[in-house]
């Protein structure tokens, strides 16, 4: 059913812990590697000046700060202007209070969503859609990209035409749509709003530089496309479950991955739904719940 053969899966990049993408752009590797976030996460020392924007300090992993205090070294400056956070996931907002714990108070600013947001042990700046955060040299414009997180943001670096993606696009792979607060219908709209911009490269939370952004944007929305696909028909084979469709359309994807997969088909099948091409036999949550195909 699928036609993957060899799928590319983040598990097993490999990237150094610090690397110079572009004269605005130094990545500081998360040092939190897993299935989910491949090399780990990647944090982002944004501008030119002696004090620059740190976007996404990571988890809070011990080994992170002498990688950030290389970082900063390698490129010069002296220290952190503030923080600016894509999203409330634990690999992102994670590294804040370690952040500041070695460089003092920080503005730290994202997106509101409360079920994030509280329970922190520092004050967050709100972001708003369209809202500039700028810095000697870069000029951040956050974008309200939800899908994978309600309180996700992209953020155009005007200087290059370049995003930085957060989870929305990932260096190597696809992004997992969250089956309790992910939105497949509305992370489409926001791979549209990021590919109406025209991206030169793109900057992701995981993996690579992905150096055609247009192009890899498109790709997305095909493969999304590609996949709702692929669901419907093994459906007609007779998959009435999240795990009997995705054995099916991720035959060729290691079995770790499979719970993510899940997931995700999980949100597609929601969407089809709110689209009346799929129904639910049983009146449970979407994840367990059984799916037919509705004929038309």
């Amino acid at each position: 059913m699928s036609d993957e053969q060899n799928p590319p899966v983040l598990h097993g990049t490999e990237l150094p812990s610090v690397d110079v993408w572009s004269p605005r752009v130094t990545v500081a590797l998360g040092q939190n590697p897993s299935a989910f976030t491949g090399p780990g996460t990647n944090s982002y020392l944004v501008g030119t000046g002696r004090q620059r924007l740190l976007l996404d300090p990571g988890q809070g992993i011990d080994a992170y700060l002498p990688v950030l205090e290389q970082a900063l070294e390698q490129t010069g400056c002296e220290g952190i202007q503030e923080i600016v956070l894509t999203h409330g996931h634990p690999d992102h907002i994670g590294g804040c209070e370690q952040v500041m714990a070695r460089f003092g108070p920080l503005k730290v600013s994202k997106f509101p969503w409360p079920e994030f947001d509280d329970g922190h042990a520092f004050e967050l700046t709100l972001l708003a859609d369209g809202d500039r955060i700028e810095t000697e040299g870069a000029t951040l414009q956050g974008i309200h990209t939800p899908g994978h997180a309600p309180d996700h943001l992209c953020f155009l670096l005007e200087e290059e035409g370049a995003f930085f993606s957060g989870d929305n696009v990932l260096g190597v792979g696809t992004t997992v749509i969250p089956s309790e607060s992910g939105d497949l219908g509305q992370y489409m709209e926001s791979l549209d709003r990021i590919l109406q911009r025209r991206p030169t490269r793109i900057y992701p939370a995981h993996g690579p530089c992905i150096e055609d952004g247009t192009a890899k944007v498109a790709e997305y929305i095909a493969h999304r496309r590609n996949r709702d696909r692929q669901i419907l028909e093994a459906m007609e084979t007779g998959a009435e479950t999240v795990p009997a469709i995705v054995k099916i359309v991720y035959v060729n994807y290691p079995e770790f991955l499979h719970a993510a997969a899940g997931q995700s088909v999980t949100s597609h099948l929601c969407k089809l739904e709110r689209e009346s091409q799929v129904t639910r036999l049983t009146d449970e949550p979407p994840l367990t719940a059984r799916w037919k195909r509705v004929s038309h």
